[in-house]
């Protein structure tokens, strides 16, 4: 573990733990707190935004682990104490670990039997049946033929988990394959109440072995208003009977004018960068609903917007220092080395419309792609 600190930010500190922590510190930034941020790769503009850092070396190989994350924070805790913990991506699989965290820090965001209950294939599938809200048929059982089902870890995240059913590996449950596009809806809830904040297409980036690697997000999708309204309600039912708090993400998939919900991701996850307002924060508002109080109108939102995660082609011994351009983020730390398959960084783009936005994205991780071909092996 490395830690890195710099001159502290004029707001009260918060600690920051994910798998990539950059979206959460820019956010936290923004809204006036101090960050102090454990994730796993120490990216030159993550440390450049946190006031302290620690880096959690070999994480995508070993996961969040209790020992170094709590060594982590009390590493970073030296001085004023920070106001709590806030949790993105990396914890699905492991909520014990947030009831751990819960009993030295003030958790902001869903405790352990939240997750728990969420991650839990059939407590979810049985959760959206007693509400009425479409979901995927759903077995933890393989089935006899695993034609038209798909295989999927339980409490993984980012689509790199789900293989087809004939492909055996540990802590799978089982659901039907079903036709639609990936619509993702952000919202916020206070455990009472939820607000959505708008709703991204998704599309997978295909890798060897994973056929449904995430790949990246664009706002807004296009969903006619009763469509939206749908799903939005299908968020608000369910969300208050789980119940949620903080920033959270429902994905669908959507055909026509049906839809099902898949999963919701109760953390903030890979659509901060697009959803982030020009004023306000997102990380602000998470921290007030965790506090109960959840805006009942969401921030506005200019235009359109989309990021995508660049995966290495081929291992890269050691990557070069580049002058990256401002409109790439999670930027690594000159030295570093990759295996094939591995996010090098994000591209984003803005756009007057979805169709825009996405062509341009599109067209910047080619050409980051086109740059690790030429000076990166």
């Amino acid at each position: 573990m490395y830690p890195e600190s710099r001159n502290r930010g004029p707001g009260p500190p918060v600690l920051i733990a994910a798998i990539s922590g950059r979206a959460l510190a820019a956010s936290a930034r923004s809204a006036g707190y101090t960050p102090m941020v454990v994730d796993f790769f120490g990216d030159q503009d993550t440390v450049a935004l946190a006031h302290s850092h620690v880096r959690i070396e070999d994480g995508l190989a070993r996961g969040m682990e209790e020992d170094r994350l709590v060594a982590a924070f009390e590493t970073l805790s030296v001085g004023p104490p920070p106001i709590g913990v806030v949790c993105g991506t990396g914890f699905e699989d492991r909520p014990r670990l947030l009831a751990s965290i819960a009993q030295r820090w003030r958790l902001l965001g869903n405790d352990c039997r939240t997750v728990e209950t969420i991650k839990d294939p059939l407590a979810f599938a049985t959760l959206c049946r007693e509400h009425d809200i479409p979901h995927p048929e759903t077995r933890t059982a393989p089935p006899a033929d695993p034609a038209g089902w798909l295989a999927k870890r339980r409490g993984g995240a980012g689509g790199s988990h789900i293989a087809s059913a004939a492909v055996p590996c540990a802590q799978l449950y089982f659901q039907r394959e079903t036709p639609g596009v990936p619509v993702s809806a952000l919202f916020l809830a206070d455990g009472r109440r939820a607000v959505t904040l708008g709703f991204s297409a998704q599309w997978s980036s295909p890798g060897p072995e994973q056929p449904f690697r995430y790949g990246g997000a664009v706002r807004p999708a296009s969903l006619a208003p009763r469509l939206a309204a749908a799903l939005a309600d299908a968020v608000g039912r369910l969300a208050c009977a789980i119940p949620v708090v903080g920033l959270n993400s429902a994905d669908f998939l959507v055909e026509g004018d049906e839809f099902r919900l898949l999963e919701i991701n109760p953390r903030p996850g890979a659509t901060l960068d697009i959803f982030e307002p020009l004023e306000g924060s997102l990380f602000a508002l998470h921290v007030a609903a965790c506090e109960g109080e959840v805006s009942t109108a969401p921030p506005p939102l200019a235009g359109a917007c989309a990021a995508a995660t660049v995966y290495v082609e081929h291992d890269i011994a050691s990557c070069p220092a580049l002058q990256w351009p401002d409109w790439t983020a999670d930027r690594p730390q000159p030295g570093t080395a990759f295996k094939t398959g591995e996010p090098l960084c994000t591209v984003k783009a803005a756009g007057s419309t979805a169709v825009a936005a996405r062509a341009l994205v599109n067209e910047r991780l080619a050409t980051v792609l086109a740059w690790t071909r030429a000076r990166m092996s």
